[in-house]
């Protein structure tokens, strides 16, 4: 979630907003340090910190706050059994901060650092008790989402989480698909070479692409992507099948279709050059085994838990 990009949002819609940041979890806690949710004064809010009486009881105290008006970070160190009478034996902090308009310039700077990418920012106390944030350069690799400092501050990394896909194909399982994914942590680029195949609208973590040569636009995916291929043209459904697997840099190729059309396919592209290597990592057909149904809305569902458990 792109915490201060919401929080512009909620001032926009409501004039003020919060933010619920998790930063310390010990022991066995529904979510980890780092979790975050965005408060609206109606109620309304983005994020999970692991919901039950844990989350019902920061978004009252995040009500609260903001019924009182822009004012210092809260604090507050929660153990969930004895406290909450929640079967966790952990312990959380919480850290509450409440905004309004006179903070729309500090937080469109941090929420356009959001949009371009991962970076660091430190939170220093203020004498009024708030936090104040600077952006830091991303040191890359893996770390704390937040690490406390010495003196009441914040070392927060913000980053892009969800995975890349690139879902060629805007028939009847293409279109359930993208609304299964919409909640989840992935970015889809939704090609097809038919633009009136495309809705109106499609969920924020979507970019519709119309493409002439859809299998020429895997040469600017990054390594790592997803590709999934559901076109409405087998020998389209080929090409692109066959760029993929021929480039050895993604981490999951996916075909719709059956053990029929998967032989079909492999024996032509076998016949074209391909290697039994890459001709190995093929997923056809796709879906988590054991969900029974035809429908689009299962098979899209079926395909979303798979593509979950191949992102790790």
């Amino acid at each position: 979630m792109q915490v201060f990009n919401r929080l512009i949002e909620a001032l926009e819609a409501e004039g003020a907003g919060a933010l619920i940041s998790l930063v310390k979890a010990e022991g066995s806690s529904p979510r980890e340090s780092g979790a975050r949710m965005v408060v609206r004064p109606s109620g309304a809010f983005n994020g999970t910190i692991g919901g039950g009486a844990l989350e019902w009881e920061a978004l009252e105290a995040a009500r609260l706050a903001l019924a009182v008006g822009r004012g210092p970070a809260l604090r507050r160190t929660v153990s969930l059994g004895p406290d909450l009478a929640q079967c966790c034996g952990g312990r959380v902090q919480w850290l509450i901060e409440t905004f309004d308009g006179r903070d729309e310039s500090d937080l469109a700077a941090l929420a356009a650092a959001e949009r371009a990418g991962s970076f660091v920012a430190e939170a220093r106390q203020t004498p009024d008790r708030r936090l104040a944030r600077s952006i830091q350069a991303w040191p890359g690799g893996k770390g704390e989402e937040i690490e406390l400092l010495p003196d009441g501050g914040l070392r927060e990394r913000f980053y892009d989480a969800r995975t890349l896909l690139y879902l060629f194909g805007a028939g009847h399982v293409g279109r359930a698909l993208i609304l299964a994914l919409a909640p989840l942590p992935f970015r889809t680029h939704w090609i097809d070479p038919r633009r009136e195949a495309f809705p109106e609208r499609a969920p924020a973590n979507v970019a519709m692409v119309h493409a002439r040569e859809p299998a020429q636009e895997l040469a600017a995916a990054p390594d790592g992507a997803q590709v999934l291929v559901m076109t409405h043209s087998h020998p389209l459904d080929l090409a692109i099948v066959s760029e993929a697997l021929g480039a050895e840099r993604f981490s999951f190729v996916g075909l719709i279709g059956s053990a029929t059309k998967r032989a079909r396919f492999l024996s032509q592209m076998r016949a074209a050059g391909l290697g039994e290597e890459a001709l190995a990592r093929l997923v056809c057909p796709i879906g988590l085994p054991g969900v029974e149904g035809k429908e689009p809305a299962v098979i899209a569902a079926a395909i979303a838990a798979q593509l979950l458990i191949a992102r790790g």
